[in-house]
């Protein structure tokens, strides 16, 4: 008996075929139009890890990875800024503080969108971005190097250090505010759609009711640390929608059909072991398995752009598209250690090299 699909992965699906991939490519060379936003909001995708009491889906994992591989690989950047609002969603829904009333329902819902400011938590022991106590409230100082969907969120989540290495979480506006001030977006080799932007930090301040989150830094790390350790949902979608393009030529077809066996193959072990109950135990496994992702994503998307041939060049050419978006996948969340894993993979020693594919 054939299980029909959970609702939110038919509006996913319904979502990338009707918005999302018909514009990809204008997307990819003009910018995101709020039309596609508004579609966004409306889909349920914003909610779909909200408690539902709060407006929410609550989907289990799977429904979660599916959705983000429908959507990766519909159009990278719209997948990239909506998957920023999950991070402020899953933080307020943990979180009693007042700021959870003020926030959670019209997020879960889809009425605001938000962004993330808090990868630069990651360079610890260095700090970017210090936060004080200053009249009551919260003061930050310092330079987020990256922040995705400016222009395109309501909200946004900030982070900083204070002088008790607390990992501190507050929430504000996204916009530009006495204290707060975007660089111009950044060109990119791809997704510069996504509207990303550096944010210099010069004595913006927050009320303390703004807060979310307050915790030792060791604390938030050890949470943090494991989870760019897992294959990205986005890469088996990027990779599934460029075997897709060779299914779609005659020529092409039995190389689609090997790739495919090798994406299900990566794909199955990935998500067997992000299911794994404690996130810290497998951990070289996990590398071995993201690198060996990357590699059919690469095999995936170069062979999507050689079946194309001189066609491939062309802007209006989805393979070219899917395979800036594939380079950009290698480095979107890397962390020392998936770099270190990575690179060690493609070296002379790795598996790489030996042809274990």
């Amino acid at each position: 008996m054939t299980v029909p699909p959970h609702p939110l992965v038919t509006a996913a699906r319904e979502l990338a075929a009707g918005v999302l991939a018909p514009r990809a490519e204008a997307v990819d060379r003009d910018g995101m139009p709020a039309s596609s936003i508004e579609a966004l909001k409306r889909s349920g995708m914003l909610g779909i890890a909200a408690p539902v009491v709060d407006g929410g889906s609550a989907a289990p994992a799977a429904v979660v990875r599916e959705t983000a591989e429908i959507l990766a690989g519909a159009c990278c950047s719209t997948w990239f800024v909506q998957t920023q609002h999950h991070t402020p969603v899953t933080t307020l829904a943990r979180s009693a503080l007042p700021v959870r009333d003020r926030l959670l329902g019209p997020l879960a819902r889809g009425e605001l969108l938000s962004g993330v400011a808090y990868a630069q938590l990651r360079a610890h022991p260095r700090v970017p971005v210090r936060v004080t106590r200053e009249r009551g409230g919260r003061r930050f100082d310092g330079r987020v190097p990256w922040y995705t969907g400016w222009g395109l969120n309501d909200v946004m989540l900030l982070a900083g250090v204070t002088d008790r290495d607390e990992a501190l979480f507050a929430f504000t506006e996204a916009r530009e505010q006495p204290g707060l001030r975007p660089s111009p977006p950044m060109r990119l080799a791809a997704l510069t759609a996504s509207r990303t932007v550096s944010l210099e930090l010069d004595g913006f301040w927050l009320p303390e009711e703004a807060v979310v989150l307050r915790v030792p830094y060791e604390t938030w790390a050890v949470t943090d640390r494991p989870k760019n350790t897992n294959a990205s949902p986005a890469v088996f979608g990027i990779t599934a929608a460029a075997i897709g393009l060779l299914e779609d030529d005659p020529s092409a077809r039995d190389t689609a059909q090997a790739l495919r066996a090798r994406l299900d193959e990566v794909r199955r072990h990935a998500y067997e072991l992000a299911d794994h109950p404690v996130p810290t135990e497998r951990v070289e496994e996990r590398l071995v398995c993201k690198t060996r992702a990357y590699d059919v994503m690469r095999a995936a998307t170069t062979a999507a752009v050689v079946a194309g041939g001189g066609r491939s060049m062309d802007l209006r050419s989805p393979a070219q598209r899917l395979a800036r978006e594939g380079m950009f996948l290698l480095v979107q969340g890397q962390t020392a250690q998936v770099r270190a894993a990575h690179l060690g993979a493609l070296g002379p020693s790795g598996p790489a090299s030996a042809l274990s594919w």
